[in-house]
């Protein structure tokens, strides 16, 4: 009975991974790179490869030009630069309630950035992440919630499959065997070292997003209120209002003093500072925490009189809000903890070792049986495994290649720069698979080799474009963009072994061998001996010399 639930759980894990495979590739691809999407950003984004804000920037002093150009304007925000982010965003809601495109602002100088015409990580490769860019009926959000839902199943039916051996998985790499026992080696590896990091981040990944997945979540849990979605995101989420009283304000309490209250009760600045109804009597701001010191993404907001700066209301997040916003974090880390980070991104590619290394078991064990019955399921999963494995990847690099290309303001078919990054992208990753439909044997290899060539462009290109080369940026501590530099020199020479080790494997299969098969040696058993106990008796060995080893024999 054991044995028939452990053999279904692993007809399960087979074809579960072999149907969604590609797909979780994908988004343990993008989301491992989502890891540092602001470093991505700086690489992308030469303009904002600025200076850290002063420390003793006012915020008063802003406030004052703010409320005079603003004109009709009924709300403006600013967000407030980060370790990661070293300029401001501020945007403005006019009298229709309109949000206007956004800012990015230099607070040593006071000038607004140029745009900088990229969606570079925080506006691709992290939205990929989750929601795969489609945005139709929020189609995306469903397929990649489904994936991770699946993720869930192939681990826990994975761990019923290797319960009897996990610490021995955990522990055997043998890279110079065959590609079929190393590629299981290092599945069973990457799989059991970060286990209870592939459940927690597929778990995470999940609830993160169970207001579209379960929308009745809030009407049955708020069934008794007038409006149950409003009186949910009330409890949930910031909530205070006050209109307008349409007089002038006489006086301004002073920003900076908010600013140091909120300081002095948190331990750490405001993500978030917020003027509503400015130059009016009524006129209110608001703070917004930040939660660079702690996981969960905390939502805890003081309001202040904009006249008098008397504080009028707080909101606490709730303690089940408190726990969905805490997964939300531990999923995103977004909070200041580089080695956490740096082990976040190891992890996540390491799962996609594991996804990787599992289609190349399944390939590799059922190669010669499709070959000799005709089959052509091996030759589609192989492309699909390519084109979705080292595909996405040269399609990734070439991303960023075509970012150090492209100059600003350039246009082609009525499509700016930002939407010919993205139409690269998908071109290319298209071609990977037609490239591995049409050369299947050499394809691993040559798109490794892709890799390596365009990620080491994309280093030559960051240098002679903006003159930030790696002594430079080393030098200067620039450490986002040496980091990107640095990581696409490792990513060619990991690309340069992997096609080499590949092509050595394939050249071991490929000799054939001009000795004869050795029968096996059968050792002499002392007559007497009883069968059945361990030993054969000598009719048997006799018997098992001239028989087949499938037939059964009774001396």
């Amino acid at each position: 009975m054991k044995e028939t639930f452990r053999l279904s759980m692993l007809w399960l894990h087979t074809w579960a991974g072999v149907v969604l495979g590609s797909l979780l590739f994908v988004i343990f691809w993008m989301g491992s790179l989502s890891v540092f999407n602001q470093e991505i950003d700086r690489w992308m984004m030469p303009e904002t490869r600025i200076a850290e804000p002063p420390a003793d920037f006012s915020l008063d002093a802003f406030a004052e030009r703010a409320d005079a150009d603003i004109g009709e304007a009924t709300e403006w925000f600013l967000v407030m630069p980060r370790e990661r982010i070293p300029f401001a965003r501020f945007r403005l809601r006019d009298a229709a309630g309109v949000f206007t495109p956004e800012v990015r602002l230099d607070l040593t100088t006071g000038e607004a950035i140029p745009e900088s015409e990229t969606l570079a990580g925080t506006g691709f490769i992290f939205p990929f992440h989750f929601s795969l860019h489609l945005k139709w009926k929020r189609v995306g959000y469903w397929i990649v919630g489904l994936a991770g839902t699946m993720m869930l199943v192939l681990l826990i039916s994975g761990v019923v499959v290797h319960a009897r051996m996990i610490f021995k998985d955990a522990f055997t790499f043998r890279p110079e065997r065959r590609l079929l026992r190393s590629a299981l080696d290092l599945h069973n590896l990457s799989g059991v070292l970060v286990l209870p990091f592939h459940f927690m981040i597929a778990f995470t990944g999940v609830i993160i997003f169970v207001n579209v997945y379960f929308p009745q979540a809030a009407e049955l849990a708020y069934a008794d209120e007038e409006v149950p979605r409003t009186a949910y995101f009330q409890e949930g989420f910031e909530f205070y209002e006050r209109e307008p009283a349409g007089v002038p304000a006489t006086t301004a309490a002073s920003l900076d003093t908010m600013w140091a209250k909120t300081v002095a009760e948190w331990g750490v600045p405001p993500y978030l500072v917020r003027s509503f109804h400015p130059g009016d009597a009524n006129g209110f701001v608001s703070m917004r925490r930040g939660y660079q010191d702690h996981v969960h993404y905390d939502r805890n907001v003081i309001y202040f009189d904009a006249v008098t700066g008397e504080e009028l209301h707080r909101f606490v997040t709730a303690p089940a809000m408190t726990t969905q916003h805490f997964l939300t974090g531990l999923h995103l880390i977004q909070f200041d903890h580089w080695g956490l980070r740096w082990l976040y991104f190891v992890a996540g590619l390491l799962g996609c070792v594991l996804i990787g290394t599992g289609f190349v078991y399944w390939l590799e064990k059922r190669r010669s049986k499709h070959e000799r019955l005709g089959l052509k399921g091996v030759r589609i999963v192989e492309a699909l495994t390519k084109g979705s494995v080292t595909g996405v990847i040269v399609a990734t690099v070439a991303f960023f290649v075509i970012n150090r290309i492209l100059p600003l303001g350039v246009e082609w078919a009525g499509q700016e720069r930002s939407a010919l990054e993205v139409w690269t992208f998908f071109l290319i990753w298209i071609g990977t698979f037609a490239h591995a439909w049409f050369r299947p044997e050499p394809a691993w290899k040559e798109q490794l080799w892709a890799v390596a060539v365009l990620s080491v462009i994309g280093v030559v290109l960051n240098g002679v474009t903006t003159g930030d080369h790696m002594v430079r940026t080393f030098a200067e501590k620039q450490w986002a963009v040496f980091g990107m530099d640095a990581s696409l020199l490792v990513s060619a020479g990991l690309a340069v072994w992997i096609a080499l080790l590949l092509g050595k494997k394939e050249e071991a299969v490929d000799v054939p061998s001009n000795e004869p098969a050795r029968p096996r040696p059968v050792r002499p058993v002392a007559s007497g001996s009883r069968p059945g106990k361990g030993r054969l008796t000598e009719t048997e060995v006799q018997v098992s010399i001239q028989q087949p080893p499938t037939a059964t024999h009774k001396s």
